[in-house]
């Protein structure tokens, strides 16, 4: 279930929404929150993202639909 992202944990990996261009979408990798944003957590690169809500990245598999239902942008 998404969680409001002012909610999101600092130490475990997750699954972000995020509204762009295209509309709200999943990123297809896990992210973990920082002190002052979001990284990459594979690479460690911080992220220029503005999540909306997160999921815990656990369930998430690589190749994966993200259904993001009920959209996380209405919450």
């Amino acid at each position: 279930m998404w969680q409001q992202v002012s909610t999101a944990p600092f130490d475990r990996d997750l699954e972000l929404a995020v509204i762009d261009d295209d509309g709200p979408h999943a990123l297809v990798f896990p992210c973990r929150r920082i002190l002052n944003g979001w990284m990459k957590v594979e690479t460690k690169e911080r992220l220029d993202v503005r999540p909306t809500h997160w999921r815990d990245w656990g369930g998430a598999k690589e190749g994966r639909s993200a259904p993001l239902g009920p959209n996380p942008g209405s919450a």
